[in-house]
């Protein structure tokens, strides 16, 4: 797989996998807890070449794994802000799922502050709570066998990897950070954005009730729905197609869109 790095003081930061278009809609992607800017290659792969997808490399997260990881999510937004306005710069999409949904809205809370309404066009925010839906959680302070088995659960972690012992290593002190960084991040819960919003649930996610996830739609003033999808917390890997349709729906004028794709399967 060729990876196509940005230039300039955005490389660390922004991965982008697929050419696309010049002149096309822009959309920034989030990585949940534990994930790295791979995992949105299918959904890059399907936008292409009409929507110009990045990925956000979080520090010691993969080919980064060398840096300390952030475990403070207001410094992380602020560091990921920072970066966007020096590099693609606004209009842009974000897209964050989990951890990634939460650091989404506050860097697009940062954006529009910085550059002013408009400057994020959409914010689509998947497998995660509302930041009016307050949960005591302490995932982070789990012990390794404990943590491992959360996230054989919860899925999303090829086998393979959970069972070798040598990248477990590896995995568990980058994936204790960032539960760390979201579990201690305490978000304003009467922050309203201007941009669109959709919120993106799995019917069986067993970390997200759907009136937790409807509450998203309280946060913004612009247009805001809710799109449930079969599944549980990583029902995104099952729907690739029908979540690229419904982004390319909402950023690309008709009759433009994801190529041969098939309806939205939500409810």
């Amino acid at each position: 797989m060729t990876v196509h790095l940005d230039t300039g003081a955005e490389s660390r930061w922004l991965r982008r996998y697929q050419s696309a278009v010049p002149g096309t809609p822009r959309l920034v992607c989030f990585p949940h807890a534990g994930g790295s800017a791979t995992q949105y290659v299918p959904l890059s792969q399907a936008l292409a070449p009409a929507v110009d997808t990045l990925a956000v490399q979080y520090p010691g997260h993969q080919d980064r794994y060398g840096e300390p990881c952030v475990e403070d999510l207001a410094r992380l937004a602020d560091d990921i802000c920072a970066v966007l306005m020096r590099g693609p710069g606004p209009p842009l999409a974000l897209f964050g799922h989990s951890m990634g949904a939460v650091l989404a809205w506050e860097v697009a809370s940062r954006l529009e502050r910085t550059a002013g309404p408009g400057s994020v066009t959409h914010l689509f925010v998947s497998g995660r709570r509302a930041p009016s839906c307050v949960r005591a959680e302490n995932v982070h302070r789990l012990d390794d066998a404990a943590l491992i088995t959360r996230i054989r659960r919860l899925g999303g972690t090829a086998p393979a990897l959970v069972a070798n012992q040598q990248m477990l290593r590896l995995i568990l002190p980058v994936l204790r950070s960032d539960y760390t960084a979201v579990e201690t991040h305490r978000p304003d819960p009467g922050l309203r954005l201007t941009c669109p919003l959709v919120a993106l649930t799995g019917d069986r996610d067993p970390m997200v009730t759907s009136e937790e996830a409807r509450r998203w739609t309280t946060h913004t003033t612009g247009p805001a729905e809710l799109r449930v999808f079969s599944g549980g917390h990583f029902f995104p890997e099952d729907h690739i197609q029908e979540i690229a349709a419904l982004i390319s729906a909402s950023l690309l004028p008709a009759p433009y869109g994801v190529r041969n794709a098939p309806p939205v399967s939500a409810r």
